[in-house]
């Protein structure tokens, strides 16, 4: 059986079974977000039956997500490709699972599996919750090992040790930890959560609500990072990731179809510099795909967007202007180095990123 607990943080929420694609919005309520995942480790003393071996274990994470783009993020920065392979679902689905539509066949070629409930429901036949991603899947079981994202890049950093590449950064400096904690957990309940908060929002007094904390965040980074490249200061940390997926999907999704529209993101000189300095730094901008992004949330909230309309826009070659925030720091690795070239078969496909031509 599964050991489902509650977690630090949340994934795409388990949409319900009354409409093909599920609905999102309860009327009248502020969104909440299902904080039960599926709490098995990885870990170096294999204390929950699983240690880190090459090879073994397929990470599922849609590049829609963003919260499993910040798996693909870490697993870039750290060098684990060689480690762990990737299984990439495409930019929707149903209420029931993603699904693996973009392989050949519609199959995962590792897993051989059409959905990715597949995984869960050989971990556990009456698994109750959502299908998220990311999630871990064991290749020798073909059964998930865990969904708890939070908890997955933690241990990427800290317990695949053995596996990362030379010069990878700490993403994780012991002497900044508790004020990082505090930084994330503002970032996360705030800005990675809060835009959910707005676009799920069952009344407009619930919108507004969410709607002011959004903004009062976004204010509050604004001012955070007028003197200091990245969050904790000189180097990248893990709360740079967490922050730049839901940055990256600002204008693109949460604008409009959350809501989020007091300004653009293109509207607020430090963290629009901020955002492309970290989309031009290998391993962050190399693993957007911008039309699956749109795809996810204009196709599959069909309860806020009944068209399913996905838009042209916007425009995205301001991705790669100058943003001037070298001045600032020019040691983002701290003594590390930066991550080599994305791997064959790991591309964002063309025209669905300015990076790729």
């Amino acid at each position: 059986m599964a050991t489902i607990e509650n977690s630090t943080n949340g994934t795409e929420p388990a949409p319900s079974t009354q409409t093909e694609n599920g609905t999102y919005v309860d009327g009248g309520k502020p969104y909440e977000r299902d904080m039960r995942y599926v709490t098995t480790r990885i870990t170096k003393d294999g204390r929950d039956g699983f240690t880190p071996e090459a090879g073994r274990y397929r990470l599922v994470a849609a590049r829609a997500c963003p919260w499993a783009n910040r798996t693909l993020i870490v697993r870039r920065l750290l060098g684990l490709e060689d480690a762990i392979s990737i299984g990439l679902p495409g930019p929707t689905h149903d209420k029931n699972s993603w699904t693996f539509d973009l392989d050949e066949g519609g199959k995962d070629p590792v897993l051989g599996y059409e959905r990715l409930q597949e995984a869960y429901f050989a971990l556990d036949p009456d698994y109750p919750l959502g299908i998220t991603v990311p999630a871990i899947v064991d290749t020798t079981t073909g059964k998930l090992v865990t969904n708890d994202f939070d908890q997955i890049t933690r241990d990427f950093s800290s317990e695949w040790t053995d596996f990362h590449r030379e010069g990878a950064p700490n993403l994780w400096p012991a002497d900044q930890l508790e004020e990082m904690e505090e930084v994330m957990k503002r970032i996360f309940t705030e800005v990675n959560n809060g835009v959910y908060r707005c676009g799920f929002a069952g009344s407009q007094e619930h919108y507004e609500d969410a709607y002011d904390r959004l903004w009062t965040a976004m204010d509050w980074l604004e001012d955070r990072l007028a003197d200091r490249r990245y969050l904790m200061g000189e180097h990248i940390t893990e709360a740079d990731v967490r922050l730049f997926t839901t940055l990256v999907r600002f204008d693109a999704a949460y604008h409009g179809h959350f809501k989020t529209n007091r300004n653009k993101l293109t509207e607020m000189p430090v963290l629009w510099a901020y955002a492309r300095d970290l989309f031009q730094t290998p391993g962050f901008g190399d693993t957007v795909d911008f039309q699956q992004i749109k795809e996810h949330y204009y196709i599959v909230h069909a309860d806020i967007n009944p068209t399913q309309i996905v838009p042209k826009g916007p425009s995205l070659e301001g991705w790669l202007t100058p943003h001037g925030r070298d001045e600032l720091s020019d040691d983002p690795w701290a003594g590390g180095t930066a991550p080599g070239p994305v791997r064959d078969g790991e591309e964002v496909q063309a025209g669905h990123n300015p990076l790729v031509s």
